[in-house]
């Protein structure tokens, strides 16, 4: 295969679609309002995908997710992301992104001071917006100032973001100001 590969999967969130390379995953695909939507939604970020059974690192990315949306408190870090295209401000990121633990948040602010770059909030906001592996990257973890929902691109917006944070257990009652 020379086109990334993709597959459509079940969660409890949804009919969630990852696509693949030689390399590793390449972009994670939250659920639309159906099954085409978020198939075209995974077209417009890669284009040339061909449907396909996934391979076993793929299958066993696919099972970790399912558990972590299953409420078992998955870790993900393994997974392997094909992460050609990314800017190295996104690399690093999402590295950051993916140490944090679920059930857990932390704030646009924080995650730039983590990364020595006070003051890029905002910059941190647009790299979570443009997120190709939602769920592996776990920008639904990133809030706002004050513990507010802030924003989130996917199909539902915060509400999507906040059925991702309870799936992990977290406490959902500081977020409910933030909404």
């Amino acid at each position: 295969m020379t086109n990334p590969g993709y597959t459509l999967f079940e969660t409890p969130i949804g009919r969630c679609a990852v696509a693949w390379s030689a390399v590793g995953i390449v972009a994670v695909q939250l659920p639309e309002r159906h099954e085409a939507a978020t198939v075209e939604r995974l077209r417009r970020r890669i284009p040339r995908l061909e449907r396909s059974e996934p391979p076993t690192a793929v299958r066993q990315a696919i099972a970790a997710i399912q558990r972590l949306l299953d409420g078992a408190g998955t870790e993900l870090s393994a997974i392997v992301l094909d992460e050609r295209g990314l800017s190295p401000f996104q690399r690093r990121v999402y590295r950051a992104a993916r140490a944090i633990p679920a059930g857990r948040t932390v704030t646009y602010g924080a995650l730039a001071a983590q990364l020595g770059q006070a003051g890029a909030a905002r910059a941190i906001g647009r790299a979570m917006g443009s997120n190709p592996f939602p769920i592996i990257v776990p920008c639904h973890r990133v809030l706002a100032a004050g513990g507010k929902a802030g924003g989130f691109s996917a199909h539902g917006g915060v509400a999507t973001k906040f059925a991702l944070l309870q799936a992990e257990g977290a406490a959902l009652q500081d977020l409910s100001a933030g909404a």
